[in-house]
């Protein structure tokens, strides 16, 4: 068995290539992502059900159709980990909770399906916060931050990003609402997409938020990201909301040359700390000797629209809920319930207000992109916040808004964003910014977001060694 060290850092695109040429198995592959995930994940607890069975019958079926000519695409043979609000057949899907740890789907969510078809190997399940929401249940364990545990590991796709980061999966499916690919991507030093809504199927993906809800990957760079969009995109008959607009192929339109206008909010981003000022500072000079022109915008009311998001939530989530809330509330913890009960609270008049203040914000928005093709922001609210800064979040309005005035804005319009590692704090913690494009853009955001990268290597590092003392040379 190769020693998982050889591999745990390659990027999806680069082990799929070594599996085609037959330098690797996928068995081989696979055995040394599980020797890494038995060895690391005690300690990072990203995986809430790892399946080692089910891996190596997949990747043996992925070196059967090699050896007989079958070559399904970028995917084939690589292991993959994915959220646990995605339906599974052969493992339990418990969106975070302890209510329905157990739960066991008769099918496949699409997004699930069209991956097991592209030859990827499904290493597990992973952990998220309870219900996709801003905590993590009382019950349960905490993925750690292998950059340093006193770091904090985003929220709701923690365990996607721990994961990806640790070298415990090449790729993995995050789902994102108001910030969920975004906030762990940046958190933990990955890329992360939040593909435009109705982009990628939500079929068999328990819900927080129906209207804003995105499914999308999140890798080791923009080309292994493009990978996965290319797979998991598309119409699906079983998702009415799913679009059925043509699917470009993301990964091999990635060297177009491109020269985007990008906008600056400079009003905007003078708000925000300033490690998270010269991370973009540093940005804007790297896109500068690309060519790229740089324009700057006035966006609209993002603070506003970022506070009218926890409460249109709310109100969404009470609906989802609606078969298990109140009738079972002593299962839940305090902030899902909180949330469902201001959701509950909530009247038609004040859904109404959300619902058009929603349209005209996203009205104008359009209109900012009339003069831009792409938008920079940070991707969190404020630099790399540690576990404690962040202790209150489910119940502190004033917090959450402000964590999320980058993000959240972006899933009330529907509108597709790409989260790329931009530098580091003095502690050595990853800091991520965002490229946002118009609807059904992604193919431009990933050619932009893939020029920088080949420019700089922040994508290229990884959390060796931890700098946390509990956690010394976890991930190396």
């Amino acid at each position: 068995m190769i020693d998982h060290s050889e591999v745990a850092y390659l990027e999806l695109t680069e082990v799929s290539e070594l599996i085609r040429a037959r330098q690797f198995t996928s068995r081989e592959v696979t055995e040394a992502i599980l020797a890494r995930m038995d060895a690391l994940d005690p300690t990072l607890q990203s995986y809430v059900h790892p399946m080692p069975d089910v891996a190596l019958a997949a990747a043996d079926a992925a070196d059967d159709d090699l050896a007989h000519g079958r070559h399904k695409g970028p995917l084939h043979g690589v292991p993959i980990g994915v959220k646990d609000l995605c339906y599974t057949t052969d493992a339990p899907t418990g969106s975070g909770g302890t209510m329905h740890a157990e739960y066991r789907s008769l099918y496949d969510a699409t997004v699930v399906t069209r991956l097991r078809r592209a030859g990827a190997v499904i290493t597990g399940k992973l952990r998220m916060t309870e219900g996709a929401y801003t905590n993590h249940h009382p019950a349960l364990p905490v993925p750690v931050n292998p950059w340093h545990s006193d770091t904090w590991s985003g929220v709701s796709s923690s365990g996607s990003g721990v994961a990806t980061a640790a070298g415990l999966c090449f790729g993995s499916l995050g789902s994102d609402t108001g910030g969920s690919i975004r906030l762990p991507s940046s958190a933990n030093g990955v890329t992360g997409v939040m593909p435009t809504w109705g982009r990628v199927s939500r079929y068999g993906v328990v819900e927080l938020a129906g209207s804003m809800d995105h499914i999308g990957p999140m890798c080791r760079s923009a080309k292994d990201c493009a990978a996965m969009l290319g797979v998991i995109a598309g119409s699906d008959h079983n998702d009415p909301t799913s679009s059925t607009q043509p699917v470009p192929d993301y990964l091999h339109g990635l060297t177009r040359t491109t020269r985007p206008r990008l906008g600056i909010d400079r009003s905007l981003l003078s708000s925000f700390d300033e490690t998270t000022r010269q991370m973009l500072r540093n940005v804007l000079e790297v896109v500068r000797d690309l060519g790229w022109q740089l324009l700057d915008v006035d966006t609209p009311d993002l603070p506003g629209i970022a506070a009218d998001f926890a409460a249109l939530c709310a109100a969404e989530a009470a609906t989802a809920h609606a078969d298990t809330y109140p009738s079972r509330a002593d299962e839940y913890g305090q902030s899902l319930r909180d949330a469902l009960d201001s959701g509950r609270s909530m009247t038609a008049t004040d859904l109404v207000r959300l619902q058009t203040n929603r349209r005209a914000f996203t009205g104008r928005l359009g209109r900012v992109f009339e003069g831009i093709d792409l938008l920079l922001m940070p991707a969190v609210g404020f630099a790399s916040p540690t576990v404690e800064t962040l202790e209150t979040l489910g119940t502190n309005a004033d917090l959450l808004a402000a964590l999320l005035t980058p993000t959240a804005p972006f899933d009330m319009a529907g509108v597709p964003t790409v989260t790329l590692p931009g530098g580091f704090t003095d502690r050595g913690t990853p800091l991520g910014f965002q490229f946002v494009a118009r609807p059904f853009e992604e193919q431009l955001m990933l050619q932009a977001a893939h020029a920088f990268q080949q420019v700089t290597a922040f994508h290229r590092s990884h959390p060796q060694p931890v700098t946390n003392a509990r956690l010394e040379g976890v991930a190396q």
